[in-house]
């Protein structure tokens, strides 16, 4: 028996997930994307393509002045009323299509996050677009993807091989082979929901050039890349986690609204002798200020930005 889409799937997922997340985002996925993420106090969040929304639940918890997750699978959506009659934290719910957020207005969230939905949505760079015009001026997109680099559908694969090395002892190498990376595709992923069932979603392989560009003509720049790393309860419960403790498999990113340079000014030239004319401060429409004196916004902090100098 074949289930399609996350709809048909919803309860197994939801299962799945659970408060905490399976096993994956749990001990792989989401220490980093929650390191990145940090303090949601205060913060209006949007976690896109939420789920059975554990996370829009858990920033709930943590004190956001708005968490918002918004799903386009209304059996997952039900999933997470549930969740939330059950044990109120304030999060709210709203089936939208991440590529068309219609009624969410712009500027209107400090923080949006998709956790591993990018590359689940066909029309990612609509999907970034909306994110842009959703977040306000000083935001932060954050998201995890599977690495595009490294986990390439079913044209990647891990070869294990025993070999002796230079002391004489037998040991195992891990090796990551793939292929076809440049071209780009969409998959049905096969899902083992029971011995009888198997469940089909569909994942899109794009290249970090097309990542990168989606984010770059939606207005938005990358400033922290991090490659998730097993925990030990990942590299104890799977047998992939001591691989991926060689060859990281997921990609964590945040990225924010691309600022324009400041205009620059030619510097005054020095009056001639005999020169009607005197030396003048360009026009700028800012007044003068001492040499050790900085601009607004000239370095200051972001808000919520966890990453490090």
């Amino acid at each position: 028996m074949t289930r399609e889409g996350w709809d048909a799937m919803a309860r197994w997922r939801d299962e799945r997930m659970g408060e905490d997340g399976d096993l994956w985002h749990r001990a792989l996925i989401d220490p980093t994307l929650l390191d990145v993420v940090g303090p949601v106090q205060g913060l209006r969040v949007l976690d896109l393509a939420c789920g059975n929304g554990y996370l829009t639940r858990r920033w709930a918890r943590e004190g956001a002045a708005v968490s918002l997750g918004v799903d386009l699978s209304s059996g997952s959506l039900a999933r997470a009323r549930r969740r939330e009659a059950a044990s109120r934290t304030g999060a709210r719910f709203l089936r939208r299509d991440a590529s068309d957020l219609s009624g969410i207005a712009d500027r209107s969230f400090d923080l949006v996050v998709a956790n591993m939905a990018l590359l689940d949505i066909e029309d990612a760079s609509g999907a970034v677009r909306e994110v842009a015009r959703v977040l306000d001026v000083a935001g932060r997109f954050v998201f995890s993807v599977g690495h595009p680099c490294f986990d390439l559908d079913d044209r990647s694969a891990w070869i294990v091989e025993r070999s002796r090395q230079g002391d004489g002892v037998f040991r195992d190498q891990v090796w990551r082979k793939l292929r076809l990376y440049r071209e780009e595709r969409s998959v049905r992923v096969p899902w083992a929901i029971s011995p009888t069932e198997v469940g089909y979603t569909r994942s899109y392989h794009r290249t970090l050039s097309t990542y990168s560009r989606i984010l770059r003509d939606a207005g938005l720049a990358v400033v922290r890349i991090e490659e998730p790393a097993p925990t030990p309860e990942l590299v104890a419960n799977s047998p992939q986690g001591p691989f991926i403790a060689e060859v990281p498999l997921h990609l964590v990113v945040e990225a924010v609204a691309l600022r324009p340079a400041p205009r620059r000014t030619r510097p005054a030239e020095p009056r001639r002798r005999g020169s009607r004319t005197s030396a003048r401060t360009p026009r700028t429409g800012a007044r003068r200020t001492g040499a050790g004196d900085r601009r607004a916004g000239s370095g200051s902090p972001r808000r919520g930005s966890t990453s490090g100098s």
